[in-house]
């Protein structure tokens, strides 16, 4: 049986999560580099595959590598790993046809998302305050892609469907979280997070027929960063979980921003606009009024958040 390394320690939490954010976004970064060479779903195989063995060395160091194999129910792994694997593909389309930062704040929209899908699927029930989060949170979005989808504003070529691709992946991973609900009912975080990379990693073969390159040495070895970030950031989230409430921890995500306009900037001379800004400002008001809603409601979703991370689905 695996030793139980659970403990109050904020500080160490915070700094998980910390990390386990700026990874990501360096991860987005890579896979944003080489998006005119690679294809997504090129992109998302490297991504996958490669975190598959940091996962399992990780599992055999804390002695969990048994229940990450062992599975009561394939078949929602098979589901989890669609739509995932889908949510994936659509954002790192749109992470080659946006900025990083517009890329970052559309995806904050997923709690809003959940908390609608919640309702229509889980019944559950959403009282003043959540509507309000929701509505705010919906205005943002509006506020982010009303110049994309309308034709005005600076628009690059593919903006659209970049923030369409943006838009969908968003909300698909809103499915994600409400699916892995269910999920860690049965299911051991270990193995949802192994099943993921694997069938992650064997869904995005589907799209070789499709126009995989053959890329040069050097995006090699950024592709398969991408799986070592991947899954090394997946095992800091999950362990910052180990140390600090989900409730606590949720509003550190939105630290992602910060990274993201900084990586933006230095890396591909990316500025946000004032338009954006705007928009993702509501966006991370309504989520953290989601977030502080359910800590009042004593809300812990920490296995949940530990394993529907925002860059892999």
């Amino acid at each position: 049986m695996a030793e139980n390394l659970t403990s109050h320690r904020p500080g160490l939490a915070i700094g998980l999560k910390l990390a386990a954010v700026f990874v990501f976004v360096v991860m987005s970064g890579i896979v944003k580099s080489t998006a005119e060479e690679v294809p997504p779903g090129q992109a998302v195989f490297f991504r996958s595959f490669f975190a598959i063995p940091v996962i399992l060395v990780w599992l055999a160091m804390r002695r969990e590598l048994r229940q990450g194999l062992i599975t009561r129910k394939p078949g929602y792994h098979v589901l989890r790993g669609i739509l995932g694997t889908t949510a994936m593909g659509l954002t790192f389309t749109g992470l080659g046809l946006l900025p990083l930062p517009e890329v970052t704040a559309i995806g904050f929209a997923t709690p809003i998302f959940t908390v609608i899908l919640a309702a229509i699927f889980l019944g559950e029930q959403i009282r003043m305050v959540r509507v309000s989060a929701v509505v705010l949170g919906l205005v943002g979005v509006i506020i982010m892609l009303w110049p994309r989808l309308t034709g005005t504003g600076d628009l690059q070529d593919g903006a659209t469907l970049g923030a369409l691709a943006i838009l969908i992946a968003t909300l698909m991973r809103s499915v994600v979280q409400i699916h892995v609900r269910r999920m860690v009912e049965t299911e051991h975080t270990a193995a949802i997070v192994f099943y993921f990379s694997l069938t992650a990693a064997a869904l995005s073969l589907l799209t070789a027929p499709f126009g995989w390159v053959k890329p040069d040495a050097q995006t090699v070895m950024l592709l398969i960063s991408t799986g070592f970030l991947g899954g090394l950031a997946q095992i800091l989230i999950t362990s910052s979980y180990r140390f600090g409430g989900a409730s606590m921890l949720a509003p550190y995500d939105y630290a992602s921003m910060i990274f993201a306009v900084l990586i933006g900037y230095v890396w591909f001379n990316e500025l946000p606009t004032l338009v954006m800004l705007i928009g993702a400002a509501l966006v991370i008001a309504g989520g953290a009024l989601v977030i502080w809603r359910e800590r009042q409601l004593g809300m812990d979703r920490t296995k949940v958040r530990a394993v529907s991370d925002p860059k892999s689905g």
